[in-house]
């Protein structure tokens, strides 16, 4: 099989399942929770720099909510099992600085986590199985969109970065920013990400200190994330105050 089609179809198969293929990564956490110590010997340092990890994995976030909160409905990649769906083709706002957004904050919303292990070999690692995970991802969607866009897609991918956004090229967004359908989007994420600091945060303690050992912050952090989780949820599933037509 020529290359151009063996990477569409990887990326197809790697986009199907990138909710899932993350975990394989499981056994990589264990080996570095195995050597995982407080920096410089000090506990408190420890949470200084994990609130500083916590800070880049919420900048992820933050580009998540905006992209999320400017663009319509069946675009910026939310399906995942169906495959490709584009109705549409984002080049404003976000889109307007890289044509993948959605990637870059992914990037930076696991980068967080790996950080809090202090090890450099770990994030070496992470960063190599990111671009060659999404490198193929990136090349299979633009393929789609090549495809069904044609000139309109060339000419943004000839001004736009594919990656690493360049502020200088910003656009406004087609749509004013709608903070329903951001919060409907990734209050999940949110949730997820202060379950996954917490959960690492007190295994890496309890490694450290031979008993549990629960942080007032990020018992404060993580009770606050679950109850505002259970809120938007119960707006989600029993109202309709969260649902804008065409989003």
């Amino acid at each position: 099989m020529p290359l151009r089609e063996e990477l569409e179809r990887q990326g197809d198969w790697l986009f199907r399942r990138r909710a899932f293929l993350p975990f394989l990564g499981i056994p990589l956490l264990a080996l570095a929770f195995y050597q995982f110590s407080y920096p410089l010997g000090s506990r408190r340092f420890d949470l200084i720099l994990d609130i500083l990890y916590l800070g880049i994995s919420l900048a992820g976030l933050f580009i998540r909510i905006y992209v999320a909160g400017q663009t319509p409905k069946k675009t910026s990649g939310r399906n995942t099992t169906k495959g490709q769906v584009a109705q549409f083709l984002n080049t404003t706002g976000m889109y307007s600085v890289t044509r993948n957004p959605l990637y870059l904050a992914n990037l930076l919303l696991g980068l967080g986590p790996v950080l809090f292990f202090h090890s450099w070999w770990l994030v070496l690692v992470y960063v190599f199985l990111f671009w060659v995970y999404y490198e193929r991802i990136i090349f299979a969607e633009e393929e789609f969109l090549r495809t069904k866009f044609g000139d309109a897609y060339l000419e943004w991918a000839v001004r736009t970065p594919a990656f690493l956004p360049d502020v200088r090229k910003w656009r406004p967004p087609d749509l004013p920013f709608c903070w329903r359908t951001a919060l409907k989007r990734e209050y999940q994420t949110l949730f997820h990400l202060i379950v996954v600091f917490t959960a690492i945060e007190m295994i890496g303690d309890a490694l450290v200190e031979r008993r549990i050992v629960v942080e007032p912050f990020w018992l404060v952090i993580f009770t606050l994330t679950l109850l505002f989780y259970l809120a938007v949820r119960i707006l989600r599933k029993k109202t309709r105050i969260l649902h804008v037509q065409g989003r």
